[in-house]
């Protein structure tokens, strides 16, 4: 059976009911119920403001955040029932406010609208969880960082147009994907500082007929400055797109990095092996072992630009103010959000756990230049039993290895692949790195 529409925050002059559908289409509870924790604080911060206008009295205030944190409370435990009439997250706190409190809940909704009442709850809900993204953004940065490192002596092929090109260290590979991956973070900040704009205090579009101290709603929930203009900021989502288009950047690298690795991988290049943890296996052909996880980091891209251009679409048709299409922002940000957190935590794991097989040559490789380095001569006058004694895997045919080191090597410039310059852009990146942690 459909609600009545009396029962709703907009339902005081509608005397019929909705269409069963139109309800199902309508209602957002099934997903946006997780801002109830953001909206719960919202409501704590606009019950403060009232106060101070003179519209709640003390002990009204102290009745309503104390059902206020009841309900939090109830949402934490897992036992908040939501009811078919709960058309929203908004709705339903509201709603349950009334069960716990009476009638004084319903001062909770005076002089605000649900229009700046959700886009301040989608707003808080991202400052959360970019800083819980830009965190394992950095974990994975660091790790292919302290990976360049510790294998700085690796030498593998370079390529371009997939074909072979130019030798270079495994450490340039992968300090050229945690660069990318920094400008990501720097993105990431930028997004996370237009977000920390408080939109509260603007009403449905004119702004608060109550002279609600805007102040102090910002200083409650921690934003940076408050919006300047009412119609602007309930029906701006710049920062949404920006978060997708962020998004989309990130997984277009780490799409890139999935798909080198995954050649990597082959039988055919045979470079690197990744984890059991992070593989599975064939039903039919045992001896396979395939790249699933990098393969689902690489399918993910396209689900996240598929957002950010169903939003955009969304956006283009809009006239100013609050629209029903806005609703559609948060199940892309929910969605982005948790791909995000999934991709960047198993792309460490995976990172972390790579095995390269032929390590010990490279290691070898890496302390006769050392060698040669301490006698001040070039590698390739060290004598063949020089080199015997760092490594019995040196054999007659060593000048080929010097060919591939001395050619490495000549690479000096800032930025290239001699162990000099990719010792350099790993300090730097460790000084980056300490400067966007800082951020984060």
């Amino acid at each position: 059976m459909a609600a009545a529409e009396g029962n709703k925050l907009w339902g005081g002059r509608f005397s019929g009911s909705t269409d069963p559908i139109m309800e199902m289409l309508n209602a957002s509870i099934s997903y946006d119920q997780r801002l109830a924790e953001v909206d719960i604080q919202g409501s704590m911060a606009y019950a403060k403001a009232l106060e101070k206008s003179g519209i709640l009295s003390k002990a009204e205030l102290e009745k309503i955040l104390g059902g206020l944190e009841k309900i939090s409370e109830e949402w934490s435990k897992g036992v908040f029932g939501v009811i078919q009439t709960d058309e929203d997250i908004h709705t339903a706190n509201e709603r349950r406010l009334k069960e716990l409190i009476g009638d004084v809940a319903g001062k909770l909704h005076t002089g605000r609208s649900r229009n700046d009442q959700v886009v301040t709850d989608l707003k808080l809900f991202m400052k959360n969880s970019l800083s819980i993204i830009s965190t394992h953004l950095l974990q994975l940065t660091e790790t292919l960082v302290e990976r360049a490192a510790i294998e700085i002596d690796v030498i593998l092929p370079g390529y371009t147009h997939l074909q072979k090109a130019q030798p270079i260290r495994w450490s340039q590979f992968l300090l050229s994907h945690a660069v990318a991956l920094t400008r990501d973070s720097e993105r990431l900040g930028e997004v996370k500082r237009r977000i920390n704009v408080l939109p509260l205090g603007s009403g449905a579009l004119a702004g608060n007929p109550l002279g609600i101290d805007r102040e102090l709603l910002c200083s409650e929930l921690d934003f940076a400055s408050i919006s300047l203009n009412s119609m602007d900021a309930v029906s701006e989502r710049d920062f949404v797109v920006e978060f997708l288009s962020a998004a989309t950047l990130l997984m277009i690298h780490l799409s890139k990095m999935a798909e080198d690795l995954i050649i990597y991988s082959t039988s055919e290049f045979g470079f690197l092996t990744l984890s059991d943890a992070y593989s599975t296996g064939s039903s039919l052909m045992p001896q396979k072992k395939n790249p699933d996880s990098l393969e689902l980091i690489r399918s993910k891209a396209g689900r996240v630009f598929g957002w950010l251009a169903a939003i955009l679409m969304v956006l283009k048709g809009l006239p100013s103010t609050y629209n029903k299409d806005l609703q559609e922002d948060k199940e892309a940000v929910f969605d982005v959000v948790d791909t995000l957190n999934a991709v960047l935590q198993v792309a460490t794991g995976v990172i972390s756990t790579l095995q390269m097989p032929f390590r010990q040559a490279h290691v070898a490789s890496g302390k006769a230049v050392q060698l040669a380095e301490t006698k001040g001569i070039a590698i390739n006058k060290l004598s063949l039993e020089e080199l015997q004694n760092i490594s019995p895997l040196f054999g007659s045919d060593v000048a080929q290895v010097f060919s591939v080191l001395s050619s490495v090597e000549q690479y000096t410039a800032a930025g290239g692949t001699a162990k000099s310059s990719v010792s350099a852009q790993i300090e730097q990146l460790r000084e980056l790195l300490k400067r966007l942690k800082e951020q984060a």
